[in-house]
């Protein structure tokens, strides 16, 4: 067994190994001709549960081929340009190059003693990312496993700022359409059941100031203390980016914490052209940012950024045995110091090798591109009379449904949308997400491939309708 070990005498079979995988993976990429096939639960699952753990195949080559029927075969391929449902991207290349470094490696990034320059480029990407942003030179953070975990460590130390002896009394202002994560984090900090405070939008799916402005000065008259207000720039659903100066103004007025939750719309810190769209965000307390979202990185690779690196202390916990207080004074750098985890991978290499070989023009480039093409998506659903679309994007993403032109009713207007839906994964011709406006099922686009074109797009809505149709001429002949 100890052939399998990754060390100096397995040099050359940890090559062959690894060159062996990325042949396969690299053969499914040249070859998939959709992004799905349509694959059945109850298909997959009892080849997977006929698999006897306690039985191994004895070596790579047979593991790499019930692979292939397990996963590789079926797995859903996010770099595919009709893949358009969930925040998920393609990666690019330098950063696959960055995970096979850091999986083979294996650097825990809590303490100095595991990571040695890995701690310094991560504290590096931090620096980067934060002048990006424009928190200024006191500014400071840590890598996360996503936005949920940045999102809570935000308002652990939104929390922790509060000046309150009663969590009873502690309440959380977001916008609607905010993620869930808000009111995750809220249960878990302890939170009262109704601390999160959801916040009005306009037409555009964006907080209403006047209306937060009106809920933060009920909050002050009714005695309880306005812990946090959270910006969103780029909702999960529609990519809406709140107004960001007037939010920042309110909370300086009510010395309130401003979190920017822009897990989505980080890609813009990068952008050469649409920058502009999260001016404000200087201003925030922290921010969430997602590179496995819009900056083309591997999953995972996110980050919470503060503007006081004081305030990271609220996450700050010693042991003796790992990083103990005298590390502090003999300036060791131990990242677990300002991280709600232990245990971390590398994950910021990913993003170094990406800047290092691409630039962060080169990502601002791409992900210009599926605004360029959302913007293009919108005009193409906006003049098409089959199609209701809700908002114009701000980023690249395009809700919107089908409308049969015989069918009024609202309600076989969702059945005809979720049959579409189902009937197009099945198929595995397109993968399109879901979900639901002011009570009626909608259709998404979140488009993050640069390779999508607008003859993508319409192709996919020409298979919505087709198979919407197809549901309604069904129903009709049942009714017959």
């Amino acid at each position: 067994m100890r052939s399998h070990l990754l060390n100096d005498t397995n040099a050359e079979h940890y090559r062959r190994s690894v060159i062996e995988g990325v042949e396969r993976v690299a053969g499914k990429l040249a070859t998939i001709g959709r992004p799905f096939t349509g694959v059945r639960v109850d298909d997959l699952a009892p080849l997977i549960d006929a698999v006897d753990l306690d039985k191994p195949l004895g070596d790579s080559t047979a593991a790499l081929d019930e692979l292939e029927d397990l996963y590789l075969r079926d797995a859903v391929y996010f770099h595919h340009p009709r893949y358009l449902a969930h925040l998920n991207c393609p990666v690019v290349i330098p950063a696959v190059l960055g995970e096979a470094v850091l999986s083979a490696v294996n650097s825990s990034l809590d303490t100095w003693d595991q990571s040695a320059g890995g701690t310094l480029i991560e504290r590096k990407l931090i620096d980067w990312t934060a002048a990006r942003i424009g928190l200024g030179h006191a500014a400071d953070g840590v890598f996360t496993s996503g936005g949920t975990q940045s999102n809570l460590q935000a308002l652990l130390l939104a929390r922790e700022e509060a000046k309150t002896d009663s969590l009873a009394r502690l309440r959380i202002f977001a916008s609607e359409v905010s993620h869930f994560s808000v009111k995750k984090s809220a249960k878990l900090l302890g939170l009262a059941p109704d601390a999160v405070v959801p916040v009005p939008v306009d037409h555009d799916k964006r907080l209403q100031t006047v209306a937060l402005a009106r809920e933060l000065e009920r909050c002050k008259e009714s005695g309880l203390v306005p812990m946090a207000v959270v910006a969103t720039a780029g909702t999960t659903d529609f990519g809406s980016i709140d107004p960001l100066p007037e939010i920042a103004e309110l909370c300086e007025q009510f010395g309130t914490w401003m979190h920017v939750d822009a897990a989505y719309g980080c890609g813009l810190l990068a952008s050469l052209k649409y920058r502009d769209r999260i001016a404000g965000i200087e201003r925030a307390d922290s921010v969430t940012v997602d590179y496995h979202k819009s900056f083309f990185q591997p999953v995972s690779s996110s980050a919470v950024l503060v503007r006081d690196a004081a305030t990271l202390r609220h996450a700050t916990y010693h042991a003796d045995y790992l990083n103990p207080r005298r590390a502090v004074a003999e300036r060791i750098p131990n990242q677990v110091d300002k991280s709600l985890q232990t245990t971390r991978r590398f994950d910021a290499l990913k993003l170094w090798m990406t800047l290092r070989v691409m630039g962060a023009d080169g990502i601002g480039r791409l992900f210009d591109e599926v605004c360029d093409l959302a913007a293009e998506g919108f005009r193409m659903l906006a003049a098409d009379p089959r199609f209701d679309v809700v908002v114009e994007p701000s980023l690249s993403t395009l809700v919107f449904r089908y409308i049969p032109a015989a069918v009024t009713g609202p309600s076989e207007i969702d059945r005809a949308n979720l049959y579409a839906r189902k009937a197009l994964f099945a198929s595995g011709d397109a993968v399109v997400a879901g979900t639901k406006v002011a009570g009626r099922h909608y259709l998404k686009f979140t488009l993050l491939n640069p390779e999508t074109t607008t003859a993508d797009i319409a192709a996919v809505l020409e298979l919505i309708a087709g198979h919407a149709e197809q549901y309604l001429g069904e129903t009709l002949d049942r009714a017959c």
